[in-house]
C-alpha cells in the first residue's frame, strides 16, 4: 500500500543541532561519534531494519519508496556523520606527535572512514531526489540534502588535495546555500544557511590560494564565478530546482506569517546574527519588547492618572524580558566561548568568531541596559507609593514633602537599588562596544556620577534618623562632588547619545541635574538646623548633659559655654573651699623606706601638706579581720 505523505527533512538543521548538542561545540569527536552511533542502532531497531542477530549478517532488502519514512532518512544521514566524525577523529589523532610513527595508517583510516560518510550522504541523496519526484518532498528539503551531500564530497577532495575540484564543490554549495539563504521563510532558516556558508568559507578561500588565484581572500567572487560554470554538472536540473525553490518561499510569503527577526542595529550597523539557536533567544525577546511596549503605550494613552512609569506592574513587565535576554546572553556566551577554542586550537579562520563576540557584547548591553531601566522604575515606584501624589523625581529623589511622615526602611531600599543601577553600569562601561564609542562612554561616566550623588542622598537620608547629623552632611558634600563630576562629562561631548536611544534608556537633562543639586542643597541647610537643635552642633555631645541658653543661640551658635566659669565671675556661686583631704586606708602594708635625702623646706612643708595624719586609728584593713589576736579589746 502506497503512502502518498510528504515528508519533511531538514538536514541541515538536523545535523546543527545534533552535533551542537552532542560535542561538537566543543571539539569533542569522539562523544559526536557515540553518539550517532547509538542514534543508528535505536534507529535501525524502530525500523525493523537489523542485520540480524549473532554472527550471521542478513542483509537487507532494497528500500521500498512506499515504505520510506522519515526514520529512513535519519538512519542514513546519521550513517554519514558517524563515519565523517570518525574520519576528523582519525585526523586529529594522526596530527599529534605521540601517534608519529602510525600516522601514515591513521591517515589511511580516516581516508577510508571519509569515502564511506561521502556514500552515506550519496545514497540520501539518491533516495530524497526520488522522494521530490513522486512530490513527497519539497523543493527546499532537496536542496538541503544536496548541499550537505556537495559539502562532504568537496571535503573530501580537499582533503585528497584536489583543490580544483573541491574548489567547484565548495562553491556549488555555498551559491546552492545562498539561495537557501534568500527564500527561507523564517529568520531561523535563513541564519542557518548562513551559518553553514561561513563554515565553508575558510576552505574554499585555502582551495583558492592553493591554486594560486590572483583575489584568493574574496570568497564572494569566487563563488559568482565558479557556480554559474559548474552547478548544472554537479546538480541534476539545478535551474529547475531553483525555480521551484523560490515558487515555494514565495507561497509560504503570502500564505503564512513569517517568523522574521527585526533588524538588530548598533550605531546604524546592523548586527550579525548568524546562528539559529541565537534567532530562536531573540525572537523570544523580540516579542517580550513588543508585548511591554504595547503595555506602555497602553497605559499612556488612558490618561495622565494611570502614570505606568510608577506603578508596579510596569516593573512586574520587565520580568518576561529580562529572563529572555538572559536566556541570549548565555547561549551567546557559550558560542563565544566555543569560537575562543577554536581559535586557540585551529587559529582564526573566518569573521564568525568576530561576529559572535560582538553579538554577546549587544546582548549584554541589552541586558544591562533593561536591567537598569527595571530598577529605576522601581525606584520611582518606591518614591511615588510614599509622596502619594507621584510627583516624586527620578533624578532629584523627593519622596514628598517633609512635613508627610516618612517610612525609615524607604531611604535603604533605595539604596540598595542604587547599588545594583552602579553594578549594571559599571558592567555596561567595561564592555567593548562602548569602550570603542566615546560619546557612548562620556554618556554613561555621566550617568554613573549621576547615580552616585543619587546614591549619597539617600544614604545621608538613612543617617538622620539617628542623628548622625555629620555623616549625613559629609555624605551630601560627597554627591556635590559627583554632580560637578557629571556636568564637566556631559560637557566633554557635543550631544548625548543616551537620551536620543530608541529605546530611550536613562535619560538626563540639564533640569534634571540642577533639580537633584537644588535637593542637596535644602537637605544641607534642613540637616544643620536639625543638628543646632539636637545638640547645638556638637558632634560628639550628650544633648541631656548640656542645654544652651536661648540668649547665646545667636551669638554663640557652635561653641560649647564654660557655663560654672562664668557663673563663678558672676559672682552668683561662691567657689568650692577645698578642705583637708581624709585618707582612709584599707590594708596597712609594710614597706621598707628608703633612706631619706635633705631637701629643702619648701619640700618639706608640702609633702607634710599633701599628707595629713589620720585622726582616728583605721579599723580595718588585716587588724580588723584578725580581731583580738592584735591586742584590741572587745
Amino acid at each position: 500500500m502506497s503512502d502518498n505523505t510528504i515528508l519533511s527533512f531538514n538536514a541541515l538543521q538536523v545535523a546543527n543541532e545534533q552535533r551542537n548538542a552532542y560535542g561538537l561545540r566543543y571539539n569533542d569527536l569522539a562523544r559526536y561519534r557515540k553518539h550517532c552511533a547509538n542514534r543508528t542502532h535505536r534507529l535501525r531497531s524502530s525500523l525493523k531494519a537489523t542485520h540480524g542477530k549473532g554472527r550471521d549478517f542478513k542483509k537487507l532488502p532494497p528500500l521500498n519508496l512506499d515504505i520510506v519514512k522519515e526514520g529512513h532518512l535519519h538512519l542514513l544521514l546519521f550513517e554519514a556523520e558517524r563515519a565523517w566524525a570518525y574520519s576528523q577523529e582519525l585526523i586529529a589523532h594522526s596530527l599529534m606527535p605521540a601517534n608519529e610513527a602510525r600516522a601514515s595508517s591513521l591517515r589511511h583510516s580516516a581516508t577510508g572512514r571519509f569515502r564511506r560518510s561521502v556514500s552515506w550522504s550519496n545514497q540520501l541523496l539518491s533516495l530524497c531526489q526520488s522522494l521530490h519526484a513522486t512530490s513527497r518532498m519539497s523543493a527546499a528539503n532537496l536542496v538541503q540534502v544536496i548541499a550537505y551531500t556537495v559539502i562532504l564530497n568537496g571535503r573530501f577532495l580537499r582533503y585528497r588535495d584536489d583543490f580544483e575540484d573541491a574548489l567547484a564543490q565548495l562553491s556549488v554549495a555555498r551559491n546552492l546555500l545562498d539561495e537557501l539563504a534568500a527564500t527561507a521563510v523564517t529568520s531561523r532558516d535563513q541564519a542557518l544557511s548562513i551559518l553553514f556558508s561561513d563554515e565553508i568559507g575558510p576552505e574554499i578561500r585555502y582551495c583558492a590560494h592553493e591554486l594560486g588565484r590572483a583575489k584568493a581572500y574574496d570568497v564572494d567572487g569566487i563563488v559568482a564565478d565558479l557556480a554559474p560554470k559548474y552547478r548544472n554538472n554537479i546538480v541534476e536540473n539545478c535551474v529547475t530546482l531553483i525555480a521551484n525553490l523560490h515558487s515555494e518561499g514565495q507561497a509560504a510569503t503570502q500564505s503564512e506569517i513569517r517568523k522574521k527577526l527585526k533588524q538588530l542595529t548598533w550605531e546604524n550597523e546592523l548586527v550579525p546574527v548568524r546562528n539559529p539557536e541565537l534567532v530562536d533567544v531573540l525572537l523570544k525577546v523580540q516579542e517580550a519588547e513588543a508585548r511591554l511596549d504595547g503595555r506602555e503605550q497602553g497605559s499612556t494613552s488612558t490618561g495622565p492618572s494611570k502614570q505606568p512609569v510608577k506603578s508596579k506592574k510596569g516593573v512586574a513587565a520587565y520580568d518576561t524580558i529580562l529572563l529572555a535576554l538572559s536566556d541570549a546572553e548565555e547561549l551567546a556566551r557559550k558560542l563565544s566561548e566555543s569560537h575562543q577554542l577554536d581559535s586557540a586550537s585551529q587559529g582564526p579562520s573566518s569573521s564568525s568568531g568576530r561576529d559572535i563576540h560582538f553579538v554577546h557584547a549587544y546582548i549584554l548591553y541589552q541586558l544591562l541596559m533593561r536591567r537598569t531601566q527595571r530598577d529605576l522604575l522601581l525606584i520611582s515606584a518606591l518614591l511615588a507609593s510614599q509622596s502619594g501624589k507621584g510627583s516624586s523625581s527620578a533624578i532629584s529623589g523627593s519622596a514628598g514633602s517633609k512635613t508627610e511622615p516618612v517610612d525609615n526602611r524607604l531611604f535603604p531600599a533605595v539604596v540598595k537599588l542604587l547599588d545594583t543601577v552602579l553594578q549594571s553600569l559599571g558592567q555596561m562601561r567595561t564592555l567593548t562596544v562602548v569602550d570603542d564609542s566615546p560619546d557612548l562612554a562620556s554618556a554613561i561616566d555621566a550617568r554613573l556620577s549621576v547615580t552616585k550623588a543619587r546614591r549619597c542622598l539617600f544614604l545621608a537620608r538613612c543617617y538622620t534618623p539617628l542623628k548622625r547629623y555629620a555623616e549625613a552632611l559629609v555624605l551630601l558634600q560627597h554627591a556635590n562632588i559627583h554632580v560637578r563630576e557629571t556636568r564637566s562629562t556631559l560637557s566633554l561631548s557635543d550631544n548625548d547619545s543616551l537620551n536620543v536611544a530608541n529605546p530611550q534608556f536613562f535619560p538626563l537633562r540639564d533640569a534634571d541635574i540642577d533639580a537633584l543639586e537644588a535637593t542637596l542643597v535644602a537637605d544641607g541647610l534642613q540637616y544643620k538646623r536639625d543638628w543646632f537643635a539636637y545638640n547645638g552642633g556638637a558632634v560628639n555631645a550628650d544633648p541631656q548633659q548640656y542645654k544652651k541658653p536661648l540668649f547665646f543661640n545667636i551669638a554663640l551658635n557652635y561653641v560649647k559655654l564654660d557655663m560654672d566659669h562664668l557663673l563663678e565671675r558672676a559672682g552668683k556661686q561662691p567657689s568650692p573651699v577645698l578642705g583637708p583631704v581624709t585618707v582612709q586606708p584599707s590594708v596597712i602594708k609594710h614597706e621598707v623606706v628608703p633612706e631619706k635625702k635633705q631637701v629643702s623646706k619648701a619640700k618639706v612643708e608640702d609633702v607634710r601638706a599633701s599628707t595629713p595624719e589620720p585622726e582616728a586609728p583605721a579599723r580595718g584593713g588585716l587588724s580588723g579581720l584578725l580581731g583580738g589576736w592584735w591586742g584590741r579589746s572587745s
